[in-house]
């Protein structure tokens, strides 16, 4: 009894950990699709990964809580812009979050935009919700400020 007890515990909690695994897409395309599928809208996260301080604190209080997993698996597409100054990047890439840093006007790290993309005769097109930055507080201050972000669009 006491081994099955041990084992369902081990299975319910590796599920319970592959449900708060976010998949954080890089390729502006793909996530989209995805957001074009599931009618999600898009949540940038432009970041300096291996530098920036408040980047770093903003993944550790916020991102990379089983709150903000469940609440982005319901609400919107992740889609990490990184600016890294240390770790190598794909020239492609570099090139895309250059472009996407202009088109938000993004001036400081961290970012959160939150937007709705569509493509037409091959352009870009963004409808921006909203940003928001680091918010002291944990989960619960950050997740509450993007709800009210995403409430906007939900009005209209």
């Amino acid at each position: 009894m006491k081994k099955f007890a041990l084992t369902l515990f081990l299975v319910l909690g590796s599920l319970t950990i592959q449900a708060q695994e976010l998949k954080w897409e890089t390729d502006i395309n793909k996530a989209m699709e995805i957001s074009k599928k599931s009618k999600k809208p898009l949540m940038l996260f432009f970041t300096g990964s291996d530098w920036c301080g408040w980047c770093i604190r903003l993944q550790k209080e916020v991102l990379k809580t089983p709150e903000f997993a469940k609440w982005a698996n319901k609400n919107v597409v992740l889609v990490e812009l990184d600016f890294p100054r240390r770790s190598p990047q794909q020239p492609e890439l570099q090139k895309q979050n250059q472009e996407l840093q202009q088109i938000f006007g993004i001036q400081g790290f961290p970012t959160v935009w939150f937007a709705k993309a569509s493509k037409k005769d091959g352009k870009i097109n963004f409808e921006q919700l909203g940003s928001t930055g680091y918010v002291a507080g944990g989960p619960a201050a950050w997740l509450s400020g993007a709800d009210k972000i995403l409430a906007k669009d939900k009005k209209s």
